[in-house]
């Protein structure tokens, strides 16, 4: 153990961990060497003396070329931390030396990227113009891992139903679904609508794995409704929104980019409920690292412009009104039906299929200063 410490501690160099991060994902050693422009010999040789200082095997040779052992993986998963936390240090930096203030990476929901995170974002830059944010959108099964590599700084998006030793997790306001259509539709602008008025009408749904789809198939089940049988299957939110602008069909969306798009006079909101949709929308953030001060300042920002979309779910057993959570203040009391300790932030009831792809989007509107932010 003495021999590790030390090894660790005194020769362990930014090149082993940019090796061990090439070597998981390659997974053969021309292609790493290609990567790193170096040669394959002198890949097996840093490979061989890493091994050697640290006292075990990191990798299992095969045919097919390298697969990391539980030692391996243990090692890959700190270096991407310390390598990220490295390039956090430099843009941090560089930043300072430049006269800006930092850089942030936001992952978020489709949902959220409608409406929320742009006004955060604009909130942001009119207090510090010079901030850096990149923004990843995905399902959350797809930016926790990136949140815990340290490749996003925070997620906004459904809370889990499990807290996480991982990570920590600040509510903003209650998430539902709506139903909307197009403003042509002949049902948009109806004062009262049953779930019989939608049945001759296609649909544009929820994927059978997404959360949304089995709460809608048992509205179809409870009011005697089959499911329609001329539908597409989407989650984007510019598809649904742009598909039901120029079509008769009906289709779901988060209230957040329900009323964004309903404000804008695209879409219009049907007088319809759809039960068992309520999930609590918040911030996740590592445990691990310490958020910059630009991650500080856009979280800031998304918690006060979310105001707008509701407060945050009431603990239960608590009075309302307690602190919001956070890294500046208290912890952020535990929602409604989710339980003190355990569990994975990694596991919902129905996982989302993947959503890649990033954008950064900046919205205007009017000024007033709210918490530090402007909106």
């Amino acid at each position: 153990m003495a021999r590790l410490d030390w090894y660790i501690r005194a020769n362990l160099k930014p090149r082993h961990l940019q090796l061990l991060v090439a070597l998981d994902e390659l997974r053969n050693l021309g292609k790493v060497a290609a990567s790193l422009n170096i040669t394959q010999p002198a890949v097996s040789l840093a490979l061989s003396e890493l091994e050697k200082g640290l006292g075990f095997k990191l990798f299992d040779r095969t045919a097919r070329g390298v697969q990391p052992n539980v030692y391996g993986e243990c090692l890959i998963r700190q270096a991407r931390v310390m390598l990220n936390t490295l390039a956090q240090t430099r843009d941090e930096l560089r930043a300072l030396l430049s006269g800006a203030s930092g850089r942030a990476a936001l992952g978020a929901m489709p949902a959220m990227t409608s409406a929320l995170v742009p006004q955060a974002l604009a909130a942001l830059k009119r207090v510090s113009p010079t901030t850096t944010v990149h923004v990843q959108e995905g399902s959350m099964n797809t930016l926790l891992p990136q949140l815990r590599r340290g490749d996003l700084d925070v997620l906004v998006g459904r809370l889990s139903s499990w807290p996480s030793a991982d990570f920590e997790e600040a509510p903003l306001f209650e998430g539902s679904s709506m139903v909307v259509v197009g403003r042509q539709h002949p049902l948009a602008g109806a004062s009262s609508l049953h779930w019989r008025d939608l049945a001759p009408y296609p649909w544009i749904l929820p994927p059978v794995a997404s959360l949304p789809r089995e709460p809608l198939e048992a509205v179809f089940q409870e009011h005697d409704i089959a499911m329609p049988s001329d539908y597409i299957e989407t989650l984007s939110v510019p598809v649904i929104a742009t598909y039901l602008q120029s079509t008769q069909a009906v289709g779901l969306l988060s209230r957040v980019a329900a009323r964004h798009y309903s404000d804008l006079g695209m879409l219009a909101i049907l007088p319809l409920e759809l039960p068992g949709l309520l999930r609590p929308i918040g911030l996740t953030w590592s445990k691990q690292r310490a958020l910059s001060p630009a991650s500080e300042r856009l979280m800031r920002c998304l918690r006060e412009v979310s105001a707008d979309y509701g407060p945050p779910p009431t603990p239960f057993g608590r009075p309302p009104g307690g602190d919001a959570g956070g890294p500046e203040g208290k912890p952020t009391p535990t929602p409604f039906g989710r339980p003190p300790q355990g569990g994975d932030a990694g596991g919902p009831a129905k996982p989302d299929p993947p959503h890649p792809g990033s954008s950064t989007v900046i919205l205007g509107g009017g000024t007033v200063a709210i918490a530090g932010c402007q909106r």
